[in-house]
């Protein structure tokens, strides 16, 4: 089942980072099915623009680093250290 779930994304070298817990309910829907579809969306998640379909991998610990580099940019507040859990994992999704 679909379910709309907004996150913070940042965009290196035309490709679409996210981090996220790896026991978050949208980590286990993603590592289950790989297939997306993602779209403009407010901040609770209603989707306000076109969607389109992409594939989500998740990152191996050693791709981390460009991931990292572009959303600590993007988002200030995720340099912040004790605002974030060691269960972190990054993802890249490719349209």
């Amino acid at each position: 089942m679909a379910v709309s779930t907004p996150v913070w994304f940042a965009e290196d070298n035309g490709k679409l980072y996210i981090q996220t817990r790896s026991d978050s309910g949208k980590f286990k829907r993603i590592r289950n099915n790989p297939q997306v579809r993602i779209a403009p969306c407010t901040l609770r998640g209603r989707v306000i623009g076109p969607q389109l379909p992409a594939t989500v991998r998740l990152l191996p610990q050693p791709e981390w680093d460009r991931a990292r580099k572009a959303i600590h940019a993007k988002y200030w507040l995720t340099r912040i250290p004790f605002l974030w859990s060691k269960q972190n994992v990054y993802l890249e999704i490719t349209v």
